[in-house]
């Protein structure tokens, strides 16, 4: 293959996000020419120093690498992610504390004191992270893996009454199970004939009302970002605690309380960052993406190539004064 010929299949593979075969069928070769290309010219555009520069606040979150030998063993990778700017920074593999802290400990001491803020979606491990690599960043745990929390105690508190009361799992005339989608949704959205159903579904299949305590703490979650006042959030979240962790209260409740109780200073710290994890996902889907258009990878390496052409904003002029070895 060209060199001219090596950089067009880079910029296809790695900029539009082509397959591989795609772009070895267009230039008539095999798909080990091409990717031996990518590969060449990829770690040299992904390398470059000034790739990125000083990042004010961070971001780790995990998505599936891939599924491996007779019993699909599953393999995660962390991606580290600029949220301010939505630039993927690094994959590292797996979802530990050893490859993360790997990864920042190889930025110099300035670099690490510049990230004044770290995302995360509740993860001990990369709270670990955190704490460990970057001590002076505020932490600030994501609203939306937050809210999904109460969610996740509301359905689980939804599944034991129905077991509960009725012996079974939920069947589509069960009243708790008809009532499964607007328990989920946000109050403001329902109208006032569907929170009269939903009132009316609870009222004949939760005889203790422990599903109508989840469904109101759910609520009461939701109302945390309802506004951006650090002082009124720190007294709501310490509210919560307190108020969800009450013996009178469902034990998913209580567990959602005391988890809440755990991360409260992460949860409060939203009110004076405004910034979360959503780019991370965002990211996430881009990788996704290269992922479905591979049909998958088996090489952590090319896994590693692809996404970062992909969504790591590499300096793709340099691509013409690279000269292979």
């Amino acid at each position: 293959m060209t060199t001219r010929a090596a950089r067009w299949a880079t910029l296809q593979v790695g900029k539009h996000g082509r397959a591989v075969s795609e772009v070895a069928d267009d230039l008539g070769c095999d798909w080990h020419t091409v990717m031996d290309a990518v590969v060449l010219f990829g770690e040299a555009l992904i390398d470059d120093p000034d790739r990125y520069g000083t990042a004010t606040a961070v971001g780790l979150d995990e998505t599936l690498y891939v599924r491996e030998g007779v019993y699909r063993r599953q393999l995660w990778s962390t991606q580290i992610v600029d949220v301010q700017h939505g630039q993927l920074l690094d994959v590292v593999p797996g979802r530990d504390v050893a490859g993360c802290c790997a990864w920042f400990a190889a930025r110099s001491q300035v670099w690490r004191d510049g990230v004044r803020w770290a995302t995360l979606d509740l993860s001990n491990s990369y709270r670990v992270v955190f704490d460990t690599m970057l001590p002076d960043a505020v932490q600030v745990a994501d609203p939306f893996h937050v809210v999904r929390l109460a969610n996740t105690a509301l359905d689980e508190c939804r599944r034991r009454v129905q077991n509960y009361t009725v012996g079974h799992r939920g069947r589509k005339n069960d009243p708790l199970y008809r009532a499964r989608r607007r328990l989920l949704m946000a109050s403001e959205r329902l109208t006032v004939d569907g929170r009269e159903r939903m009132m009316g579904l609870l009222a004949a299949g939760d005889p203790h009302r422990e599903l109508w305590f989840a469904w109101n703490a759910k609520e009461v979650v939701r109302q945390i970002y309802d506004h951006t006042d650090p002082d009124l959030a720190a007294a709501w979240v310490a509210a919560i605690g307190r108020d969800f962790t009450d013996e009178s209260m469902p034990v998913e409740v209580r567990r959602l309380g005391r988890t809440i109780t755990r991360w409260r200073d992460q949860i409060v710290a939203w009110h004076r960052a405004h910034v979360s994890n959503g780019p991370t996902e965002a990211i996430n889907n881009l990788i996704k993406r290269v992922k479905r258009t591979a049909f998958g990878f088996r090489r952590f390496k090319h896994y590693r190539i692809r996404a970062l052409l992909y969504a790591g904003r590499p300096n793709w002029s340099l691509l013409n004064r690279l000269t292979p070895p």
